[in-house]
This record gives C-alpha cells, structure tokens and sequence, in this order.
C-alpha cells in the first residue's frame, strides 16, 4: 500500500480542517525539533490512529515514513497521507518549527561521533605511539557491524545512560 505525498502547504492547511500530525521519529530526535502541533508516536509504539478527519504522518526527510507507508496506511482510521520531504521540507518551505536547543542530540548522532572520534583515536595512536593501538578501531567497527546486524548498540545503550541524555525529575 502506498499513501498519496502532500506538500508541507497541503499538510497545513489539512491541518487547520483537524488533521492528525504524527511524527513516527523518536523521542529524543521530537525534543530537540518538531513540528507545532504534532505528536511523537514512534513507529516501533504506533498503534492504531484514528478520530480525526485525516492522518499526516512524517520523519525527518520522508526516508522513513516511505519505507512504512504500508504499515501507517493500516494504523488509520481515516484517510492517511505523507508529508513529502518530512520535517526537513517543512523547514525549506519557511514553516514554523519548535526547536529546542538545549536537548541533547541524538542518540543515533552521538553514536556516530562517539564512534568515528574513538576510530580517529585509535588509527592515531597507532600511527604516533604503538600499533596495538589500532585494536581500539577494530573494536569500533565490530561494534558498529554487530549493532548493524542484531538491531542492538552497545554504545546507544551506554550513551542513553550518559547524565547528559537522562529527563530531569521535575
């Protein structure tokens, strides 16, 4: 199944009618930047989405919503959409955005420089002081394959864990 792309305009305006916007990313990539107005249900929690006249779903850049259209299409109720382009054509169409700088990244991204500092790291010391060294960029990239084949990251793991990325009580 596929669902029909509107463009950031046609989203709007399906919007101020009562549409649903619903953005499938995580939590941690909705708190740093979203959409005003839409809601967090990431795709892994969907559930079923309905009681409202339509249903735009959307990601970052569309990639994501794209490849589940089949998936959201079945969650709706009503009649369901794509924002074409996602989060990142609503920002080059001039929209409004809630961005709030001072959440942490990513965790995706902090994995992606935690990994790449380490690899640089290792490849460094290798070269300048002892070539064990470079057992730290081969443990790197294990890492990275063995979190590309089973869906699970060491490193997010212990990064979600990091003061920097934890909710404050209050």
């Amino acid at each position: 199944m596929t669902l029909p792309l509107i463009s950031p305009a046609e989203t709007r305006r399906l919007m101020a009618g009562g549409a649903r916007l619903i953005d499938i990313r995580s939590p941690d990539e909705f708190d740093r930047v979203r959409i005003p107005g839409s809601e967090n249900r990431p795709i892994d929690a969907l559930g079923r989405v309905g009681d409202a006249p339509a249903v735009v779903y959307h990601c970052r850049s569309g990639m994501r919503t794209s490849a589940n259209a089949s998936r959201l299409g079945a969650a709706s109720d009503c009649p369901a959409y794509l924002l074409e382009g996602g989060l990142d054509a609503w920002r080059a169409a001039g929209l409004p955005l809630a961005e709030n700088r001072k959440a942490p990244l990513e965790i995706m991204r902090q994995v992606q420089i935690t990994a790449g500092a380490l690899v640089v790291l290792g490849v460094v010391l290798g070269v300048l002081f002892q070539p064990a060294f470079f057992g730290l960029s081969a443990f790197v990239g294990a890492g990275l394959m063995f979190a590309g084949t089973t869906g699970w990251c060491g490193m997010a793991k212990l990064l979600a864990a990091m003061p920097w990325n934890r909710k404050s009580a209050a």
